[in-house]
């Protein structure tokens, strides 16, 4: 039986489709400023399954775009705040929560064949290569967000595979990074504009802040979910 809050999917996907999409299980890499909104959208189309993955807390600075953060949830853990809207919107999705940062030391706690759909929506080039490699070697599909900071058009954001990839920085990175490693055919979601300047500084492992803002990384998030929801439902 298919709830009611699912009605509306009934009639784009039809009841195969849902049925399709409450037997998936979905791994969200990362539940920031584009995660967090991959994972509500995925949560509001009847995924059955959702692991997050997430060791930080919610900070003031992140009121100004991640979809968890509220002055209530300051301090708190992002995947414990996840957990419970995903809970809030759908009592049926089972939620797996993971307090860690993704690297690859820590890769291995991690099963990879246990999952129907992967999203890399982390930061570090490392990490973002570890996901692919996993969700490669397990044969799993996988999509990988690029960078979303210092942007402000999100009408420039595009879905294609890595190879095709322009104009982003990041994506430039791991362009050159599989190709040394012999991956291939990894669907990305990046930014053809060119990033501003930030005036911001740096954290305390020396990485420069980037600027941000409510509308390109939830645009990004709310793409990279839509690719999932038709790859699984259609």
């Amino acid at each position: 039986m298919i709830p009611d809050q699912f009605s509306r999917l009934v009639m784009m996907f039809g009841e195969e489709g849902v049925m399709r999409l409450r037997g998936a299980r979905v791994a969200v890499f990362g539940i920031g400023g584009v995660g967090g909104y991959v994972t509500e959208a995925l949560a509001r189309s009847g995924i059955g399954t959702l692991d997050i993955t997430d060791s930080d807390t919610v900070a003031e600075s992140n009121l100004n775009r991640q979809i968890i953060a509220l002055h209530s949830t300051v301090g708190q853990y992002k995947v414990d705040v996840m957990a419970e809207r995903i809970q809030d919107i759908c009592p049926d999705t089972a939620v797996n929560v993971h307090r860690c940062f993704f690297l690859p030391e820590t890769a291995d706690e991690f099963d990879f064949t246990q999952y129907d759909y992967i999203v890399d929506a982390i930061d570090t080039v490392t990490g973002k290569l570890s996901i692919i490699e996993k969700a490669k070697a397990a044969g799993v599909p996988v999509i990988s967000a690029m960078g979303a900071g210092n942007k402000l058009d999100p009408t420039a954001l595009r879905v294609a595979d890595i190879s095709k990839t322009s104009v982003c920085p990041l994506a430039r990175v791991m362009r050159y990074e599989l190709r040394k490693r012999g991956i291939k055919d990894v669907k990305v979601v990046y930014s053809e504009e060119q990033p501003r300047e930030s005036s911001g500084g740096r954290s305390e492992h020396g990485k420069a802040i980037p600027a941000s803002n409510a509308f390109v990384p939830s645009a990004m998030g709310l793409i990279i979910a839509g690719e999932i929801i038709k790859d699984i439902a259609l």
